[in-house]
């Protein structure tokens, strides 16, 4: 869909993109601040933030309670949620075209003017409570945390979360609303149809009242390699693992670029290197691998669950594949196949007014840059063998990593899987 692109400063001062897509007949907001998890006031009340966020449609001074804003803002088929993650808080909406402006009166309300009442605080922390318990019985969602806490990050597992939920109270969810709730720590990304009505979007987003404040900065981890572990649960059937390596720095879109082809290439398909050759011999069903640029340092994960028989066949795949990649072993097909794919995955990201708000708001909301859509195709073009293989280089020259498990084995045959990776790290140097 075509689109164009304007950055608004509102005059509280908070700023955001106005995507405007002519002919669209809906339309798409994201409303964003660094209030998650990691900008709680401390430690005990960890799952602050998360409450808070489930109180979001609750009431406020246009609405008694949760079901009365729900009813309002659903009547005619408009869709809203809210989500936390460590950093961000983001509360999301999407509208016919002939009611944007009501459903943005009622967005406005909800996250300037809600009144945390008691009822719903208790409420919404059993659900939270409902929802991590949940958690547990995936092994991923009990693994990851404890990859990241054991490389450094200041994070606490869901078992933890859950042991500190009780201590949170209604005075919580308000100290930290007001804290991070302002007008220069909000962003947003408003998407649809404008170009007959854009004094009246900006009438109504500068109608905002939201105490001055600055952006957040993201708190800084030193990270550090760990030794291997174990979550040893003896109903797990199969071995769920985790491996992430870390660099302290953030990548550059050049090397982001490079490195998300790359792992498309290892893992990306069912003809890839190491994901397609497991597939093949029956050694896993699936697998990941991506890379993650950071404000302060970048990530290179891999993950799978594979039965304990097959799992150290696996790992002697992935160890070959990627000493191949280090030693330069990418063949220009490759490299060509994955850029057709992502350029494929680039036209098919603005087929709706929806997936134009995400692509822009990603970048947005993490450092303020304006991503330009169109110059897509020739980064993706310009991603080169060379690239590729100097940054996966450079994240085993860090040497900062640790390799998790999740399921019914032991602690020695994990850290003999881990042992069979180590090799690679003086490849890298």
């Amino acid at each position: 869909m075509k689109h164009s692109v304007s950055e608004l400063l509102l005059k509280n001062g908070a700023r955001g993109l106005v995507i405007d897509v002519p002919g669209a007949q809906v339309m798409s907001t994201q409303f964003h601040f660094r209030a998650g998890n990691r900008f709680v006031r401390d430690r005990s009340i960890y799952e602050t933030a998360h409450v808070m966020e489930h109180m979001a449609f609750g009431a406020n001074r246009r609405c008694r309670d949760a079901h009365q804003y729900e009813a309002e803002f659903t009547k005619n088929g408009a869709y809203h949620n809210a989500f936390t993650s460590d950093i961000s808080m983001v509360y999301e909406a999407e509208c016919a075209k002939f009611e944007w402006d009501r459903i943005l009166e009622l967005q406005r309300t909800a996250i300037t003017q809600p009144l945390f009442i008691e009822e719903e605080f208790v409420g919404e922390r059993g659900n939270v409570k409902s929802e991590l318990t949940g958690y547990l019985n995936m092994p991923d969602r009990v693994l990851w945390p404890k990859i990241a806490q054991e490389l450094g990050e200041d994070t606490l597992t869901y078992q933890e979360r859950l042991a500190l939920l009780g201590d949170i109270k209604l005075a919580d969810i308000r100290e930290h609303y007001k804290r991070t709730h302002r007008a220069g720590n909000m962003r947003f990304v408003v998407a649809g149809d404008f170009a007959r009505q854009q004094g009246r979007l900006e009438e109504l987003l500068n109608s905002w009242e939201l105490e001055e404040g600055e952006r957040l900065p993201i708190p800084v981890d030193e990270l550090h390699s760990a030794t291997p572990f174990l979550i040893r649960r003896k109903d797990a059937p199969n071995l769920t693992f985790g491996w992430s390596i870390s660099l302290s720095r953030r990548l550059s879109d050049e090397e982001d670029n490079a490195m998300d082809a790359l792992n498309h290439i290892l893992t990306g398909t069912l003809r890839s290197r190491i994901l397609g050759h497991a597939r093949k011999k029956g050694l896993v069903y699936s697998m990941f691998s991506e890379t993650s640029a950071f404000e302060h340092n970048s990530s290179w994960d891999f993950g799978a669950q594979a039965e304990a028989e097959t799992v150290a066949a696996l790992m002697d795949i992935i160890v070959r594949e990627i000493r191949a990649v280090l030693d330069g072993d990418i063949d220009e097909a490759e490299i060509e196949a994955a850029k057709s794919y992502a350029l494929g995955r680039y036209q098919m990201g603005a087929q709706t007014v929806g997936r134009i708000n995400n692509w822009y708001a990603g970048r947005y909301f993490f450092d303020g840059k304006i991503d330009d859509f169109s110059a897509q195709p020739a980064e993706i073009n310009a991603i080169t063998r060379e690239q590729m293989v100097e940054t996966a280089r450079q994240f085993f020259a860090a040497d900062c990593w640790t390799f998790g498990a999740y399921g019914n084995s032991d602690v020695a045959f994990v850290r003999e899987l881990a042992a069979r990776l180590e090799p690679l790290f003086v490849t890298g140097g």
